[in-house]
């Protein structure tokens, strides 16, 4: 497959968000992936693993450039990053997530996006008993679905490269 994002940026680097920089490097669908996650510990095994090219102390400084910014924090974390991540998107980018709720995430995240940034809310049914940066593995979304709930008026192009991530990462992808 070709590059779908040429840059992406991770905020949690655990199970998920390791997982999917993984995925999406194997079928290199991405080109630089910058990662932040509030753990310094969880950065440097980040760095060591391979998940990212650059880690970040700050979330902003993470999606600074980002074509895609992918929420892979706890969902009582969205809004305060959210609010934090706003100011440094690039126009045109996709902010997604990774939350099991869509509606809290819907409510927490959605006011903090620019008008011209595109928001679309995702779940991949994928995870492990295992947490952390050292439990991601490339093959989670592996025949798994993956859900994506863009609102009304969602650009529908922002919507199909999402989609065409997760189906490189090898989940399918159903849109609610």
């Amino acid at each position: 497959m070709s590059t779908i994002y040429p840059r992406i940026a991770l905020i949690g680097l655990g199970l998920i968000g390791g997982s999917l920089s993984l995925a999406a490097q194997r079928g290199g669908l991405v080109g630089h992936v910058a990662g932040h996650d509030r753990n310094p510990g969880v950065r440097e095994a980040a760095m060591r693993l391979g998940l990212c090219a650059s880690v970040h102390e700050t979330a902003a400084e993470a999606v600074a450039g980002a074509d895609l910014v992918v929420l892979c924090v706890p969902v009582g974390s969205m809004e305060e990053v959210a609010a934090a991540i706003a100011p440094a998107l690039k126009p045109g980018a996709t902010v997604s997530d990774v939350g099991s709720v869509k509606g809290g995430v819907i409510d927490a995240v959605g006011p903090h996006v620019p008008d011209d940034v595109h928001f679309v809310p995702g779940h991949p049914l994928a995870g492990t008993e295992r947490s952390g940066p050292e439990a991601a593995f490339a093959e989670l979304f592996d025949n798994r679905w993956t859900i994506l709930t863009p609102g009304e008026g969602a650009d529908p192009d922002a919507v199909a490269r999402l989609r065409a991530l997760w189906e490189g990462c090898g989940a399918g992808v159903e849109s609610m």
